[in-house]
């Protein structure tokens, strides 16, 4: 079984260079909060170094003068020193990895914190555009892997470039001529490695490829295994699960293989460069011109300066992964903002009038199009109308003719391509985003709760919103009778999404939240569409009270929330085709009134426009739209 591949999975854990310079002076700028810190771990990282080197020294001494020369004095400090050598190097070493640790987590938390702070002001667009698994993909696994290079990485890499260099200058201090010998087998050790690196590059691709499927695969079966169970589908979707999770083993068996066959093969070329050096050093001995001091000194360096090479091998993958990973932290970080910071605040004295004026807007354009008027996918066209203070303006109209498109503009999640929007007169882009969200409540048909308890989710965090005003305004829109009913009351914690709540409970929850920041504007976006009539009736009560001296926007599709609005604008294919109240629209026979048939039972006869009372209530007929024909159906 075939494992289709996912091009936004490619995409996303596609491989860049191995090394980017300019990658890599960003990441290290996140060190220089922390030179002081950085600064010390290089000097540790030097002194260990310099305190290993000599190590071979010591012993070297010991073979050559302490032993033939039978000197119990020379031997003690020798290995006296020995062993402090040893002790100091585990101090440097311990304390360095300590240090690099501690950079480490800290670079990461500057990180997680950046990237969260980013991802709240990123315009909408993007979030339209990336699925939530790969944003959250960069504030976990891949600021991880970031942490696992700067707190092993760059200073292991430095330290071992430092051994190595240590390690060549002693040899060809102690004798030039043998040092060339052990290193004859460099060549060979560096086409292995490149080898090496090549192949483990393709290895690890192809493992996070196809370890982004098998998230992927889990993340969408978990979220819909209520469909999966529904349908009988758990064997089927096990056996694809199966398939999946069989080539990323593939992929890791792979690197595995490759690790099997590299650290063996440097093991035999170190065991090679050994031979060399005993066959020549032997020799020389031999013909007095070294000491057998000497020689078992380069065995041990030769021994510790292939450990970097294999070192430094392994650290090639932390470097690409880092690379990667920073390329697509960078990518989200330099995504600009939706709105920069600044701008006029609301002022208190606000009254609160909404005003489009020749409003066009388009998601986006049609396909192979350039940037004229008649070349975007408009959902408003030329949209203009007012809403007077304490008004309570309704949007009607069938799906797709812009009445949600609306809201979004006057929130600023969107911005129109031409035309203002204006409240009180003065365009809202001249007002600061933050400031102007503030003073519009909006409550949506999809209520988002969080994973807190009720007091939270009402006040979002915000300690100026005090109980006392929580209770109230769950009281104005009926919501404490639930509450108080749970056993914890406002403390009781809810589940993901407030999964402990039904459907019209989290609306009532989301009606508390919008009245509890007491908003200038208060706009209702299908907020009563999953409520029973009993309830809906009493929040309709409740919203009476609640709107009075603030301008509101109702968007609905259930008419019967409505007809007590002030004014009803009809939108049809994103131009403004009616307005007026309930009545004027019955009698006018237009769009509303037919509207009206498809949700209600259609008017009996009348005098004057052959429908009957502007008046009519929907309780008059059944419950439910009446058959009517495609034409009249398709016009609405």
């Amino acid at each position: 079984m075939s494992a289709p591949p996912d091009p936004h999975q490619q995409e996303e854990e596609a491989l860049g260079k191995a090394y980017d310079a300019g990658l890599m002076r960003r990441l290290l700028a996140y060190l220089r909060p922390y030179r002081g810190r950085v600064a010390v771990a290089v000097l540790l990282l030097l002194g260990g170094a310099a305190v290993e080197m000599a190590q071979p020294l010591l012993t070297r001494a010991v073979i050559d003068r302490a032993i033939p020369g039978h000197d119990p004095h020379l031997l003690l400090v020798l290995t006296t020193a020995y062993l402090g050598t040893l002790l100091l190097s585990f101090l440097f070493e311990y304390l360095q990895l300590l240090l690099t640790s501690w950079l480490g987590q800290h670079v990461m938390y500057d990180l997680r914190r950046q990237i969260f702070a980013h991802l709240q002001r990123l315009p909408l667009p993007y979030y339209d555009r990336n699925p939530v698994g790969r944003m959250m993909t960069r504030v976990t696994s891949d600021v991880e892997v970031l942490n696992e290079l700067f707190s092993s990485g760059v200073v292991a890499v430095f330290g071992d470039l430092f051994a190595l260099l240590f390690i060549v200058v002693t040899l060809f201090a102690l004798d030039w001529q043998l040092a060339i010998v052990t290193l004859l087998v460099m060549p060979f050790v560096f086409a292995a490695a490149t080898s090496f690196r090549r192949l483990v590059r393709d290895a690890y691709r192809d493992i996070r490829i196809r370890l982004a499927r098998i998230n992927a695969y889990l993340q969408e079966r978990i979220t819909g295994v209520t469909v999966v169970q529904l349908f009988g589908r758990e064997q089927a979707t096990v056996a694809e699960f199966r398939a999946i999770n069989d080539f990323h083993l593939q992929a890791h068996l792979r690197s595995i293989r490759y690790y099997a066959l590299f650290f063996p093969v440097i093991e035999l070329l170190t065991a090679i460069a050994f031979a060399l050096i005993i066959t020549y050093g032997g020799w020389e001995v031999l013909r007095g011109s070294m000491s057998v001091g000497s020689v078992y000194a380069f065995l041990i360096y030769a021994r510790r300066f292939f450990r970097p090479i294999q070192d430094l091998s392994e650290k090639y993958n932390m470097l690409q992964g880092a690379m990667a990973s920073s390329e697509r932290i960078f990518k989200l970080l330099d995504t600009p903002l939706a709105h920069a910071a600044g701008g006029e605040p609301v002022p208190a004295s606000a009254r609160g009038r909404i005003e489009f004026q020749g409003v066009w807007f388009a998601y986006r354009p049609l396909p192979e199009a350039g940037l004229g008027k008649d070349t975007w996918d408009w959902v408003l066209r030329d949209l203009s109308f007012a809403a007077e203070p304490g008004e309570r303006v309704a949007v009607v109209g069938h799906t797709g003719a812009g009445k949600t498109t609306i809201i979004s503009l006057l929130m600023r999640f969107y911005e129109p391509q031409q035309g203002r929007i204006l409240l009180d007169g003065i365009d809202i882009r001249a007002y600061d985003v933050l400031a102007l969200r503030r003073r519009i409540a909006l409550v949506l048909q999809d209520v988002f709760i969080f994973s807190r308890d009720i007091a939270y989710n009402i006040r979002l965090g915000d300690e100026r919103i005090s109980d006392e005003r929580i209770r109230a305004a769950a009281a104005r829109v009926g919501a404490d009778a639930f509450i108080e009913r749970l056993p914890r009351g406002y403390a009781e914690p809810l589940g993901e999404r407030g999964a402990s709540l039904s459907v019209g409970e989290r609306q009532l929850l989301s009606f508390a939240r919008a009245l509890a920041f007491d908003p200038l504007v208060l706009v209702l976006d299908e907020a009563t569409s999953s409520v029973d009539s009993a309830l809906e009736e009493r929040i309709e009560q409740a919203l009476d009270v609640l709107m009075a001296g603030r301008t509101s926007l109702v968007i609905a599709h259930r008419l019967s929330t409505i007809q007590h609005a002030d004014r009803i604008l009809v939108l049809h294919h994103g131009e403004l085709r009616e307005q007026g109240t309930h009545a004027e629209l019955l009698r006018r026979g237009g769009l509303y009134a037919r509207l009206y048939e498809l949700q209600f039972a259609p008017l009996p006869p009348g005098p004057g426009d052959g429908r009957g009372a502007a008046g009519s209530s929907p309780g008059n007929g059944k419950s439910g739209a009446t058959p009517s024909s495609p034409a009249s159906a398709g016009t609405v």
